[in-house]
């Protein structure tokens, strides 16, 4: 964690305190994995931790507070998304790997963060706007690699100059995020993994380039 850690009152928080803080996430982080966000408690992350309710009230106003500092840090993450787009080529097979590749990234980051990510879902979803500017960062950083991209194609006359860069960057990202989101829920139409990633890379390459791959 980089720059000063501070407590709620706005003392800067030493070594040892910032060894503390961060264990507290931790264990918060652990504890969203198994439990519903409105069941996790301040005494249980801070029984969890080895440390007290008032330790934890040292470093944050609530659950809710610290659930945003750990959304925060996941979406920073996040943003490096856009690595698995940008600058990338779309053309012959090399745009097929740019299309499996894209899906592999987000689908694994979805996984990687999923408890987390379910808590921003939920707090976007009742109008939170913290919640909400958090889960936008993370779609952005996709999002607006895939609407140059889209441009750059267009300017190249590979594709139709009807199509809205914006809107079909936005489409691909809020498909593959409800793709992501919904894993588990493959399985029970009987949709393997194995076959769930090239075909949803199949949609995204055709998406953006209008074209089937070249395997």
């Amino acid at each position: 964690m980089t720059g000063q850690v501070r407590t709620v009152d706005g003392r800067v928080a030493g070594r040892r305190g910032q060894a503390t803080r961060q264990k507290l996430l931790d264990c918060l982080s652990e504890m969203l994995s198994s439990s519903p966000y409105r069941d996790v408690k301040v005494i249980d992350v801070a029984r969890k931790a080895g440390t007290s309710p008032a330790t934890f009230y040292q470093y944050f106003p609530d659950v809710e507070g610290a659930v945003l500092e750990i959304a925060e840090e996941m979406a920073k993450e996040g943003a490096g998304l856009t690595e698995l787009v940008s600058g990338r080529s779309w053309v012959g097979k090399a745009g097929w790997a740019t299309s499996e590749e894209l899906v592999e990234g987000f689908l694994d980051f979805w996984r990687k963060n999923d408890a987390i990510l379910r808590v921003v879902d939920l707090g976007a979803a009742e109008g939170d706007k913290r919640f909400y500017k958090i889960r936008m960062k993370i779609l952005n950083s996709v999002t607006n690699s895939l609407t140059d991209t889209v441009k750059e194609l267009q300017a190249k006359g590979k594709v139709d100059k009807d199509v809205s860069p914006a809107a079909m960057a936005g489409s691909l990202v809020a498909m593959l995020a409800a793709v992501a989101s919904h894993q588990k829920g493959f399985q029970t139409w009987g949709v393997k993994q194995t076959e769930l990633r090239p075909n949803l890379a199949l949609l995204v390459h055709l998406g953006i380039t209008g074209k089937k791959p070249t395997k």
